[in-house]
């Protein structure tokens, strides 16, 4: 049975750090279908709004991933900030995924743009559900402002990346670890924007983090992170694409590439302690 939209249906909590992982089910009125998220709420939200971090994963994960693996709780709750994982695309029987099966398109592949194709364009408007329906539902039901910052990994790096540039004056920090940098020039994203977008690569760069930068009305210092033994480096992540393109704009980026990481958990979890200060620094002053 399907949620009334703007309802949230709790369907797993978990006490941690003093706060509270909660997962939470309803009806997306964007997406069109039942999606189900994860919250962090740290112990001071028991005593009043708290600000957040809005966690975009990547290719294949749910909201779960992060929660499980990042081992981010101790330091949120010690800060005092909230994390909202979203799930990484629209979900259900009635959702077209990738008609060959494949993994790195369709179910979990959301990309996090508005597709603009049939039979994608239904269901798969990740970008306004995730800037717009899904912070509007937590901010009138749960212990959180709007105090806003978004960062995520490969995928979902690029997906905040180009969220926040896309928003100017929605985020108040952001940062990325092993971001898809430049989604045109990508595999990964090329067979996702020829799929929710259409051939017309003219469309494609209102969704690409590089091309955004260059006109990027907002100037949030970013911080990326990237491990320098990651297998999907140069083709698909392309972070010096991203350096350059930050350095013509005058965008404030620190890029680090740190030696032997690669693109798991294990690479997120040894630096998301940095991410979750560098937000804090803009989100609790």
């Amino acid at each position: 049975m399907n949620l009334v939209p703007g309802t949230l249906e709790e369907v797993a909590v978990n006490r941690c750090f003093g706060g509270w992982h909660r997962r939470y089910r309803h009806r997306s009125a964007t997406l069109h279908c039942d999606m189900v998220f994860a919250v962090y709420l740290p112990p001071q939200a028991a005593s009043g709004t708290v600000p957040a971090l809005y966690w975009l994963s990547g290719l294949t994960c749910n909201d779960e991933n992060f929660m499980h693996k990042a081992g981010a709780m101790r330091v949120a709750a010690a800060l005092g900030m909230a994390i909202v994982a979203p799930d990484t695309s629209p979900r259900g029987a009635a959702v077209p995924g990738d008609p060959e099966g494949a993994w790195d398109f369709g179910h979990g592949a959301g990309f996090y743009v508005n597709a603009t194709r049939a039979p994608w364009a239904e269901h798969y408007r990740m970008h306004d559900y995730v800037v717009y329906e899904l912070p509007a539902l937590i901010e009138a039901n749960l212990p959180i402002d709007a105090r806003r910052g978004i960062s995520g990994h490969s995928m979902g790096g690029h997906g905040a990346l180009v969220c926040a540039l896309r928003n100017p004056g929605r985020y108040r920090s952001l940062s990325a670890l092993a971001p898809i940098s430049h989604a045109l020039a990508s595999p990964w994203g090329q067979k996702a924007f020829a799929r929710y977008l259409g051939e017309d690569r003219a469309a494609w760069k209102a969704w690409d983090a590089c091309e955004l930068i260059a006109g990027a009305s907002e100037r949030l210092p970013l911080l990326v992170d990237q491990g320098g033994a990651d297998g999907f480096l140069l083709e698909q992540l392309q972070p010096e694409t991203l350096r350059q393109a930050c350095a013509a704009a005058g965008h404030p980026l620190k890029l680090r590439l740190q030696a032997g990481y690669d693109h798991s958990y294990f690479f997120i979890a040894s630096f998301i302690d940095d991410h979750l200060h560098h937000h804090a620094a803009a989100l609790l002053t």
